[in-house]
């Protein structure tokens, strides 16, 4: 199933027709009817939009992995690389068109990505190599709550992994590490919850055929 296909199967559970379902999104009808139809390119906010409003797994919805009903996953897409004193230049979106996929020990939330742990600054609590879960979508960064453990990327398009204390600007946080100096006045523009952590050695990547089964069993084929 393309992933045009899986916007329209979600669509089907919730409104008959797309007009009814672009009319409720607020999404123009042509914009909408082009992401259902496959015409037109679909940013990731139109997925995390879709995904919350249409009740699936953004984690099926964006890459086919799991099925529409599941709540968990033992799979999850490995987005990239999370400094914990290591400087990480994101580069690319966080929800990249068909990323990197990791089989965990633990069932995990549909929709989370990983990333994994470079850096020792926030030794001792997390190592170099361990995966990171967060949320896709993130979470308002007045959300955030003193003294939080977080992933964060700041407007400059850096990514790390520390604890984040709010300066008297709104916006701006301070990031400490466990073992390393504070960043000050550091502007956000995407944190996420640490929903859990996988250890290093508890994870593998998945080989291709590995990830071609995983989409097959989101579409009920059972052949290799």
């Amino acid at each position: 199933m393309e992933r045009h296909e899986r916007i329209k199967a979600a669509r089907a559970r919730r409104f008959d027709t797309a007009k009814e379902a672009a009319e409720s999104l607020g999404v123009p009808y042509g914009t909408y009817s082009g992401h259902e139809s496959g015409s037109r390119g679909v940013k990731d906010v139109d997925l995390q939009l879709y995904a919350r409003r249409f009740g699936v797994p953004l984690e099926w919805l964006s890459l086919g992995l799991g099925s529409i009903d599941e709540s968990q996953v033992n799979v999850v897409t490995l987005v990239g690389r999370i400094g914990a004193g290591a400087q990480i230049d994101v580069g690319v979106e966080q929800i990249p068109e068909g990323g990197e996929q990791i089989e965990t020990v633990m069932p995990l939330p549909a929709g989370a990505i990983g990333f994994e742990v470079a850096g020792d600054s926030m030794w001792p609590r997390y190592d170099p190599g361990d995966v990171i879960v967060c949320t896709a979508q993130g979470k308002p960064l007045d959300d955030l709550y003193e003294g939080e453990e977080a992933a964060v990327r700041t407007t400059e398009g850096f990514r790390y992994l520390k604890r984040v204390r709010r300066s008297t600007t709104r916006g701006i946080f301070d990031l400490e590490s466990h073992n390393a100096p504070p960043m000050r006045d550091i502007r956000l523009d995407w944190a996420s919850d640490v929903l859990a952590v996988i250890r290093a050695g508890k994870w593998r990547k998945l080989s291709d055929g590995e990830r071609r089964r995983v989409a097959r069993r989101a579409m009920g084929v059972s052949h290799p």
